[in-house]
C-alpha cells in the first residue's frame, strides 16, 4: 500500500474520483502545506492559512499502478491554473503533489514531467514535501456520495467524476 497526498482544488472532486477506482483503499479529505497549527475549513478558505485542500489516496498498486493515480490526478483538474481551480481561487486550491520521501518526490516528477507534455509544458503543479497534515471535517469525508444533488457536486464534480470513469474505464469499480 502507498498513500499519495495531492491537492487540485477543492477536495471535494478529488475525493469523489478517486473513490471509484479499483485498488484504492482509503480517501482522506484534508489540509497541508501551511502554517496554522489547527487549520479548519473554515480558516483555510480564507486563504491565509497558507493550507491547501488535498486528500490522502491509499491504494494498491498491484491492483492500480502509482502512475495510473498520478495521471487520473492531472486529468481531473486543469495544473496550468495557478491557484484557482475553475470559480475557485486561492492558494487553498492551488495544485500540489506532497512527498513523504524522495522516491515519492521522483515519481512526482515525473508524472507532472508526463502532464507538462500533454498540457503544453505549462503546468504550475508544485512538488513539495510534506509537512503536518490535518484531517478535514467529518462532514467532508465522502461528500459527494453523501450530498449528489448539491449544486457544486453537480455543477463541478459530477463532470470530472464522468471525465476519469471515460477515461480510465479499466480501473472503475464493479457497479
Amino acid at each position: 500500500m502507498q498513500t499519495f497526498i495531492l491537492a487540485g482544488g477543492c477536495f471535494w472532486c478529488l475525493d469523489a474520483v478517486y473513490r471509484v477506482l479499483q485498488g484504492v483503499t482509503a480517501v482522506v479529505s484534508g489540509y497541508t502545506g501551511g502554517q496554522s497549527a489547527f487549520p479548519d475549513y473554515e480558516s483555510v478558505c480564507t486563504g491565509r492559512t497558507g493550507h491547501a485542500e488535498a486528500v490522502a489516496v491509499t491504494f494498491d498498486e498491484s491492483i492500480i499502478p502509482e502512475d495510473v493515480i498520478l495521471d487520473v490526478f492531472f486529468t481531473l483538474h486543469d495544473p496550468r491554473q495557478l491557484n484557482r481551480q475553475g470559480a475557485d481561487s486561492g492558494t487553498q486550491y492551488r495544485s500540489a503533489m506532497f512527498y513523504s520521501d524522495d522516491a515519492q518526490r521522483e515519481i512526482f516528477e515525473a508524472a507532472r514531467d508526463r502532464a507538462s507534455e500533454i498540457w503544453g509544458g505549462s503546468v504550475v503543479t508544485e512538488i513539495t514535501a510534506l509537512g503536518k497534515w490535518f484531517e478535514a471535517e467529518g462532514y467532508h469525508q465522502d461528500f459527494f456520495a453523501k450530498n449528489p444533488g448539491q449544486g457544486y457536486c453537480m455543477a463541478v464534480a459530477l463532470p470530472k467524476v464522468n471525465k476519469v470513469r471515460k477515461s480510465y474505464s479499466q480501473y472503475l469499480l464493479a457497479s
